[in-house]
This record gives C-alpha cells, structure tokens and sequence, in this order.
C-alpha cells in the first residue's frame, strides 16, 4: 500500500484527482481497500453548487458516500471483522450517547459525521477508515457494487417504513430517479400490490416497469394537475393509501397529497425548494398525515437482507461505470445524464 488516490472537491466545478495519504484505524475502526462507490445526487449538488441548505463547502472534502470496499486493517478493539472481509460502508456515524441516538433515531443526531457532508470527508478513494459498527459484511454472492447501493436503498426502506408501507398497501412514488427507483423496490419488498411511478423522463419509466412497477405516468412541464390525480386515481381504480414523493418538485408535492386516499399518508424524500406552496387545507380536512425523511437509521440490515434473499435486484440501477482514475468524466457523466445515466457507479479496485 503506497498510494491512495482521492477525489477532492476543491470548490465549485473543481473537482481533483489527489494522491493523499493512506490513513491509519482507531481502535474501533477499519481500514478499508476501497471497491464501489455510487454517485449520487448531492454529490453533484456538491460539485455544481458548493452546498445543500445549509451545508456548505468551505474546504476541499472528499467525495463519496454510497460505497463499499474489503477490510485491509483492524483496529485493536474491533471484534465483528476481520482483514479480507467485504464491507457495506453505512456513512453517517452518530455520537450514540444523545436522545435521538438512545431513542434509535440517530439520524437526526446533531453531531452525527455523514461522509461528503460538509465538512466531513467522504470515502471517494483507494483507502479510508471507517467505524467498524457501521460496516455490514457482505455474503459471498453479494457483489462490492451491490454493497454499495445499500445506502439508496436503504433511503427507499426508511421512506417505507415512515409511510407504514405493508402487505396490501397501494402506494405512489412521484419521481423515478434512483431514490423512486429504490422506493419502488422496497415498496413492492414490504408487500405493497399496487404501484404506481410518475416522472418526465420515458426512460426512467420503462426501468421502473422492469423493475416491477403496476402502472407509469410520464408528466411534462404543462401536465395539469387535476388531470393527474384522475388519471392516477384511474389506473389504480382507487385511490393510493401511500405516497412516497421523490422529486422535490413543487407540482409532484401538490400531486401527491390530492392524490393520496384520506387518512393515508404522504412521505416527502425529495429535497427541492425551501419553501412551496401546497394544498393545506386539502391534507388536513381528510386527514393525509404529511411526514418528513431525512436519510435512514437502522435501515442497513434490513436492505442487505433483501438483496442477500433476492427479493430486491438493484444491479439493474447501475448504467455506467468508471474506475477511480476515470471519476472527472464519471462526474460529467453525472451532471449532464448522458446516455440515460441513472446509477453511475466508480469502481476503486476490481473485484475477483
């Protein structure tokens, strides 16, 4: 081990190619060889805005988040792995001593470090440590890629799960980028019978039905929203008791909650503007409970068990692939959604 390149995003639009050193566990951490690492939407966020809210970069920070990689070191205190394991990497790492980390939430911690959130660094590289209790050994026919989109999938699980997705369930998901994509599949893992996906791409649909979605509805940017809810209404012939609203869109947002059955609920994963203007009146007179997501907590088990099962396949999210050296074009890629890209993977080290 002598190099480990890493990708470090300097400020906006300049993202660089660094070799830095290789750094040592802590007593409860691993040394991880790094093998997949997804890009996803914040990080191009991170690359074409400089900041999310009130996350700003401020200083070069390493990129990457949704990643996994095989165990190279082990510090002294690490009893749960050992060197050659292969790792899931679940990014955000709390204090474990406040209420929200006592009560199981702790991805509402305050103090929780999250990889590639400012000013964290992410895990973009040939080598990175990581706290060894937020690492999930893969099975043997679990692939590095595969480990790696536990962290979407694992968005889409805790959506579910706030919206109390179950057996029977009819559910919406406006939005089938990757985030509706994974809502999509734990939906349908949950045992929810009827599924509908809306989105203005036709490709991002056509994937969504491979993946097993009932029905699709392509909007454009003239799509009228009454019309919407109707049409929504039709193919289900009933009203949706679920809703998990992954665009950020303000017209998706409206969407989702006239469409929503009374006394379902609306889950809200997408993150567009601060402020928007939706039908209050609407939810609150038929009783559409609308509930917030932010990330995941205690979600990884659960995914890396449906993948492990079969029950979920998330290798077809995967359209491209680059390798470390390649990630500037990789980044490209991302930032322009050339040749229909939906889950852009980099690959660190390949796989034996």
């Amino acid at each position: 081990m002598t190099t480990n390149l890493t990708a470090v995003l300097h400020k906006i639009d300049d993202l660089r190619l660094e070799d830095r050193a290789i750094p040592e566990p802590q007593d409860h951490e691993v040394l991880l060889e790094m093998g997949s690492v997804g890009i996803c939407g914040s990080d191009v966020h991170y690359l074409v805005r400089g900041a999310i809210g009130d996350f700003v970069v401020k200083a070069p920070m390493i990129m990457g988040h949704e990643a996994s990689g095989t165990v190279a070191k082990v510090g002294k205190n690490v009893k749960n792995l050992k060197v050659g394991d292969r790792v899931a990497i679940e990014p955000g790492v709390p204090c474990k001593a406040c209420e929200y980390c006592k009560h199981g939430r702790y991805n509402l911690c305050a103090d929780i470090i999250f990889c590639a959130t400012p000013p964290c660094h992410g895990n973009l590289c040939q080598y990175y440590t990581h706290a060894a209790d937020f690492c999930f050994k893969l099975p043997d026919h679990v692939s590095l890629p595969e480990g790696a989109l536990l962290e979407p999938l694992s968005v889409g699980v805790h959506a579910c799960r706030r919206a109390d997705v179950r057996l029977g369930s009819t559910v919406l998901v406006t939005g089938a980028g990757p985030i509706g994509l994974v809502s999509l599949l734990s939906a349908k893992a949950m045992g929810a019978t009827n599924v509908i996906i809306t989105d203005i791409m036709q490709n991002r649909l056509d994937l969504a039905k491979e993946l097993g979605a009932d029905h699709t509805i392509l909007l454009d940017k003239d799509s009228d929203e009454t019309a919407i809810v109707k049409k929504i209404h039709a193919l289900l012939g009933k009203e949706p008791d679920k809703t998990i609203e992954c665009s950020g869109a303000e017209s998706s947002i409206r969407i989702a909650i006239q469409a929503t059955k009374s006394g379902g609920v609306v889950v809200i994963v997408g993150m567009g503007k601060p402020n928007v203007t939706i039908p209050l009146v609407n939810a609150l007179v038929r009783e559409v409970d609308i509930r917030g997501v932010f990330r995941y907590a205690n979600c990884y088990p659960l995914a890396l068990e449906m993948i492990a099962s079969g029950k979920v396949d998330v290798k077809k999210l995967i359209t491209h692939n680059y390798t470390l050296e390649q990630t500037l074009e990789a980044f490209e890629n991302a930032k322009t959604g050339a040749g229909g890209a939906v889950k852009i993977m980099i690959h660190c080290k390949k796989e034996n």
